[in-house]
């Protein structure tokens, strides 16, 4: 590519009120979505024998034969040994189409008729069916806010790492995306499994139609050569892998998302794939041992691959007074994965003024009570790369940031989907520094090192409907604390390479003394996750620091819903046997737009 003449850099003051030029619409769409949100917490139906319980209602039309001949469902159903070509013909046979091999759990995603779900239910080697579920997508001072930089002057960049970013696509023309000398991309390897990609006037493929995925890109590995370097992601020389599963609205499914992670386990060796960037998410409708897209998350961190993913942007949603606990979306309720939630920069290159984003989703999670989100990173008006002609350029021109040459090369998204890549691309740096890290190893030392001075609560207002919002620091929070870079490349700590050494703990709240402590090996969660146990020398004191006082989690019993009979109390924490008080999803998939969300930020 032809050299780009150079250009002052742009009004760094620019970007912040360009992420506003369409925010009274953008509200507008989250307030519904929110009301939809609150409307969709009920009591969850039981699960139907194999069936899970969201397909209740589908299952008994089966039964009585009430479904009309074109009523179909997407499905993922699970065999005891994968399936092969006569499992597929059996369920083709009454009617289902194939429409995903998921050989990484053992399973099928299907059309089927919904009066052919009988056939399911009657089959012995099918051991479970779940719904296939829709799924969402979820600057210039986020490397600052990391020490980034550090890494940098000591020689790591990414370079020889591969980076699969999981996403609506990556838009490889971008020459932040090329190499150092703007010779070739280093988006080496693309896939559609979305089934809607299009060719532009000149016959090429437009790998992102949506824009959110050539945004995380950029976060992850952008070098920042149309701004001068102003705007640089965390790993500049990484080397890229675009599997898109989000269409050009940010939409998407369960099947999706795990075809493409089976692929990157599959590409493993080939792009030396360390990392998976998941910025999306949605509902939980079961634990996560029972989801297949936890399962498909599990099986490429066994394989060697470190797993980020976002925490979600419904922080906001308070569910009968729950203040926006227990809303971490799938699959980053898994507690192997690295799970991450969004900070605000307040507009300075200190961290020390940062405060945690109030849309930012909390823990712990619904069913299992897992301690979420991991990790905090920055995710609030960060500028990255811009997609022209994309579906979020088109919705939101206010939000976009010139370049050398004032084209608009950059965009500006808020929420932990911008927050995840920064977190994937200090894993990047990691496994640069350090090639034989195991995604445990990688994990333990990201929350050891966090920055975890923060204040006790912050409170941010929205200038558009005057709404406030408090926000308090605990575990459930800001996890183990703020990323830091730097602080994790000094490191030499090295937990057990097992996997599943650093699965996060999970929460137990006891009614006697009206606290919440970290569980200590009486779930499977604690007595794998040797790190975190009190006998090592870590323990939960160093990983969590003044979030933890002890074994009890110091947010307490009465910061947040004062007393544990409140009803936002027990939408998080009532016993997981009587899921009318534990579920905050219900049987509904997440209702609330988080590609919206993300735009929508906050000062």
């Amino acid at each position: 590519m032809s050299q780009m003449p150079k250009a002052k850099s742009p009004n760094r003051g620019q970007r912040h009120s360009a992420a506003w030029g369409k925010r009274l619409k953008i509200l507008v769409l989250l307030l519904i979505a929110e009301a939809a949100f609150a409307q969709d917490w009920t009591a969850a139906r039981p699960a139907v024998g194999k069936f899970a319980s969201e397909l209740a209602p589908a299952i008994e039309k089966a039964h009585q034969g009430a479904a009309s001949p074109n009523e179909t469902v997407k499905v993922i159903v699970q065999y005891r040994l994968a399936p092969q070509a006569e499992q597929e013909g059996r369920v083709q046979r009454v009617g289902a189409r194939l429409n995903h091999r998921l050989g990484v759990v053992k399973g099928i995603a299907l059309t089927i008729p919904v009066n052919a779900l009988t056939a399911l239910e009657a089959d012995p080697e099918i051991t479970s069916v779940s719904l296939d579920h829709p799924l969402k997508a979820m600057d210039d001072y986020t490397n600052s806010a990391t020490n980034v930089s550090a890494a940098w002057n000591s020689g790591y960049n990414g370079a020889g790492i591969g980076v699969a970013v999981i996403d609506s696509g990556i838009n490889d023309n971008h020459p932040d995306l090329w190499d150092s000398t703007e010779s070739y991309s280093r988006v080496l390897y693309h896939q559609d499994f979305t089934g809607t990609s299009i060719r532009n006037s000149y016959g090429r493929v437009v790998y992102d139609l949506f824009g959110h995925g050539t945004h995380v890109a950029g976060i992850v590995g952008g070098n920042g050569y149309l701004s001068n370097g102003l705007y640089p992601g965390v790993a500049p020389s990484v080397n890229l892998i675009d599997l898109r599963v989000l269409d050009e609205n940010g939409a998407g499914s369960d099947s999706e998302v795990i075809a493409a992670i089976q692929q990157a386990i599959a590409l493993k060796s080939t792009y030396n794939i360390r990392v998976i960037n998941l910025s999306l998410g949605r509902g939980i409708s079961e634990g996560y041992a029972q989801d297949p897209l936890c399962q498909a998350v599990e099986s490429a961190w066994q394989s060697g691959i470190v797993v980020v993913a976002a925490a979600g942007n419904y922080g906001r949603i308070s569910v009968e007074g729950s203040d926006g606990y227990g809303t971490v979306a799938a699959p980053g309720n898994d507690p192997l994965v690295i799970t991450v939630g969004a900070m605000k920069s307040m507009n300075t290159f200190s961290r020390s003024d940062d405060q945690i984003a109030s849309y930012s989703s909390k823990g712990p999670t619904t069913y299992d009570h897992v301690v979420k989100p991991d990790l905090v990173a920055p995710g609030n008006l960060v500028v990255s790369l811009n997609d022209h002609g994309s579906t979020l350029e088109n919705l939101f021109p206010g939000n976009e940031v010139a370049g050398n040459n004032t084209n608009h090369d950059y965009f500006i998204l808020s929420g932990t989907s911008m927050a995840t890549p920064a977190a994937a691309g200090a894993v990047a740096l990691q496994l640069q520094q350090h090639p034989s890290l195991t995604p445990d190893q990688v994990k333990a030392r990201l929350m050891k090192t966090a920055h975890k001075t923060f204040p006790v609560s912050s409170t941010a207002t929205d200038p558009t409907t005057g709404q406030t919002y408090t926000s308090f620091y605990d575990a459930f929070t800001v996890g183990a604390g703020y990323l830091d870079v730097q602080a994790a490349l000094n490191n030499n700590d090295l937990a057990p390479s097992t996997v599943g050494a650093a699965m996060s703990p999970t929460a137990v709240y006891n009614s006697s003394t009206k606290t919440i402590a970290l569980s200590n090996g009486n779930s499977a969660v604690a007595g794998s996750s040797v790190v975190w146990g009190s006998s090592v020398v870590w323990g939960t004191s160093v990983v969590w620091g003044a979030n933890v006082s002890g074994s009890s989690v110091v947010w307490g019993s009465s910061v947040v819903w004062g007393s544990s009979t409140t009803t936002g109390f027990s939408v998080v924490w009532g016993s997981t046997t009587d899921l009318a008080d534990s579920v905050v999803w219900g049987a509904a998939t997440l209702s609330a737009d988080a590609a919206l969300a993300t735009v929508v930020g906050e000062q």
